[in-house]
């Protein structure tokens, strides 16, 4: 039996994952990000706005939270993030 492990920060030899140069800047880019309201998914938002932040000098985030996650993005809300250079979307639990 073989198990395989699926990690997103390993490449398919199992070597760690590193962004290129120049991928590395998001200096003064706007995210958004919707929040599908499950649990965690706030919680994950809020930590990857931080290391976004920090470290990759992101100027602002553009944040909406979904009133459950079974229903679609309202197009109320992604006009709202019109201005975002990336949208990110999310699930927690």
């Amino acid at each position: 039996m073989t198990i395989i492990v699926l990690d997103p920060r390993l490449s398919a030899e199992g070597e760690a994952l590193r962004l290129a140069p120049a991928a590395r800047s998001l200096e003064g880019a706007v995210i958004g990000m919707i929040d599908n309201a499950k649990i965690g998914t706030e919680r994950y938002f809020d930590f990857l706005a931080e290391i976004l932040t920090k470290e990759y000098g992101v100027r602002e985030f553009i944040r909406g939270r979904k009133p459950d996650a079974t229903r679609p993005v309202t197009p109320e809300m992604l006009a709202s993030m019109s201005g975002a250079d990336a949208i990110l979307s999310a699930i927690g639990d």
